[in-house]
């Protein structure tokens, strides 16, 4: 399997791109768009872009580009997505690949310039994939009992004095990255109406990631962190951490997890065929137990799953537009900086210290 590789700085490049992309055509024909981006257009009004009216817009690639979202170590996806690839390659009659991407940004940007056909994105970033890539969702993992969901869980050291929200005024708390929904958008919706701001009654140090935020609690270099608590179970699975060093002080009502999604510009056939071989596959036992237990794919739709992500959104005045994304996406850049900085000083730390965060994955 052949895997593909978008470093984060390309990305400066390319959200000028995106904001001069003609649209003007597409606007004039276009009798309703939603919460869309100037590029699509939803005329049946379920929330996703409608594939284009113009046959000759319709896009059959030779190779299907696929990736999946950096929440956690990019690398690891490449080799435990293998095996469906390779089933994908079989099922579709075509060449898939994997497309490593190192942020979300990244991942959305490569989506909506046509490099990237397939994707499982983030909670929170799949909105705006729908909105500014015209990513359809239609699938999310799961097993028999349904699809796979998470919690945002805070966690502390087991051995700290912490034990309600309210024990962390004036502590740092670690958030994984601007735009993630457990790791940001979710805290700073629900903390308030219990007695807790974000940036006032607490520090917010942003770690880059939910994996960073874990490890840096683990470490001490945190006193807190809101996480995906998926990504803290795998965590524990692998023996990265363990479990008993740590205590959850609050937790969320479920979310959905990832959200698999097709380019809404590839031919109805095609579309169709992909997402039908995303349904009939069934996990074997070793990227079953990489990813969580879940051995299957379960159907999911935009407006259905995403309600509450697009709550938390609305109730924090986070909309997923292009004006967001574009900032977001800067702030990515400049943690990818002085990532690349610390990572030339001598004797750097194991864990992620506070002040070096990486491109922003998120939940």
């Amino acid at each position: 399997m052949k895997t593909l590789f978008l470093a984060g700085t390309a990305l400066a490049l390319s959200l000028g791109a995106m904001a001069t992309q003609p649209a003007a055509a597409q606007a004039a024909a276009c009798a309703f768009r939603g919460a869309l981006d100037e590029a699509y257009c939803d005329a049946n009004r379920d929330m996703v872009a409608d594939a284009p009216t113009d046959p000759s817009k319709l896009r059959d690639p030779s190779t299907i580009v696929f990736t999946y979202t950096p929440v956690e170590d990019p690398a690891l996806y490449a080799s435990q997505f293998k095996p469906f690839l390779d089933y994908l390659s079989q099922c579709t009659g075509k060449r898939a690949v994997y497309f490593q991407v190192t942020s979300n940004a990244a991942q959305v940007e490569a989506m909506r310039s046509g490099r990237l056909h397939v994707a499982g994105f983030s909670t929170g970033p799949t909105a705006f994939a729908v909105n500014l890539a015209g990513a359809v969702p239609f699938a999310v993992k799961g097993d028999a009992q349904g699809y796979e969901s998470y919690k945002v869980v805070m966690l502390v050291r087991a051995d700290s004095p912490y034990k309600t929200l309210a024990d962390l005024r004036g502590k740092q708390v670690a958030h994984t990255s601007a735009t993630s929904n457990s790791g940001n958008l979710a805290p700073r919706a629900f903390f308030p109406a219990l007695g807790l701001k974000p940036d006032e009654d607490y520090k917010v140090v942003y770690s880059g990631g939910h994996d960073r935020s874990v490890m840096g609690v683990n470490a001490g270099d945190y006193d807190a962190a809101p996480v995906a608590s998926d990504v803290w179970t795998r965590m524990v699975a692998r023996g990265q951490v363990k479990r008993e060093n740590f205590r959850v002080i609050w937790e969320s009502e479920p979310f959905p997890t990832s959200g698999f999604a097709v380019a809404s510009d590839l031919k109805p056939e095609l579309s169709q065929k992909i997402r039908q071989c995303f349904l009939d596959y069934r996990f074997p036992e070793q990227m079953a137990k990489d990813l969580g237990g879940n051995d299957r794919f379960w159907p999911a739709t935009y407006a259905e799953q995403w309600a509450p992500v697009r709550a938390v959104a609305d109730a924090v005045n986070a909309p997923y537009n292009r004006a967001a994304f574009d900032a977001e996406s800067r702030k990515e850049l400049e943690a990818e900086a002085r990532k690349r900085a610390q990572a030339q000083q001598p004797a750097a730390p194991t864990h992620v210290a506070p002040t070096g965060a990486t491109p922003a994955p998120a939940r």
